[in-house]
C-alpha cells in the first residue's frame, strides 16, 4: 500500500471534524428513529420527549467534542485537561437540563419521560459507538516521510 503526500511535502492533516459531524449525524438519525418510534406507539407527547432527549444529548456531546478539538488543535499540551473538564460540564449540564425537564409541565405523565430516556439512551450509545468507529478507521500517519527536494533529492535523510 502506497501513500501519498501533498505537493508541498507534509504529511496530510488530519482533521477530527469529519469525525464529530459523522457522529452527530448518525446519533441524530437514530433519535429520529425512536422519535418516528415513540410517535407510532405512544403518541404525540412520546414523540416530543424522545427528540427533547435525542436533540439535547447530541447537541452537548457535538459542543463538548469541538471545544476540545479546538483546543487540541491550537494548544496540545492542553487538550487533556479541557478533555476531563469539557467532560464534567457535560455531565452538569445535562443533569441541569434534565431536571428543569423534569419540573416541566409537559413531562408530568410518564410516558414523555420514557420516550425521553429512550432518545438520551439512543442518542449516547450511537454517538460513542460511531465516534469509536470513525476515529479508528482515520488515516493518521506514524511518522513524516523524507520529501524530495526541488531537484529530485531527498532531503531530511537518507533514502
Amino acid at each position: 500500500m502506497t501513500t501519498t503526500t501533498p505537493s508541498t511535502g507534509q504529511a496530510p492533516r488530519v482533521s477530527g471534524s469529519r469525525v464529530l459531524l459523522g457522529a452527530a449525524v448518525g446519533a441524530l438519525v437514530v433519535g429520529a428513529v425512536v422519535v418516528a418510534l415513540g410517535g407510532l406507539l405512544a403518541g404525540a407527547d412520546a414523540a416530543y420527549g424522545a427528540a427533547a432527549g435525542a436533540g439535547i444529548t447530541a447537541a452537548v456531546f457535538l459542543v463538548g467534542a469541538l471545544v476540545v478539538n479546538v483546543v487540541a488543535s491550537l494548544v496540545p499540551k492542553a487538550s487533556l485537561l479541557v478533555a476531563l473538564m469539557t467532560y464534567v460540564l457535560q455531565v452538569v449540564v445535562m443533569a441541569v437540563v434534565f431536571a428543569g425537564l423534569s419540573n416541566a409541565a409537559a413531562f408530568e405523565e410518564q410516558t414523555p419521560r420514557e420516550w425521553l430516556a429512550a432518545g438520551v439512551i439512543a442518542a449516547t450509545a450511537t454517538w460513542v459507538v460511531a465516534h469509536i468507529w470513525l476515529v479508528t478507521r482515520q488515516r493518521i500517519p506514524l511518522y513524516d516521510l523524507p520529501s524530495a527536494g526541488p531537484s529530485g533529492a531527498w532531503t531530511g535523510g537518507e533514502r
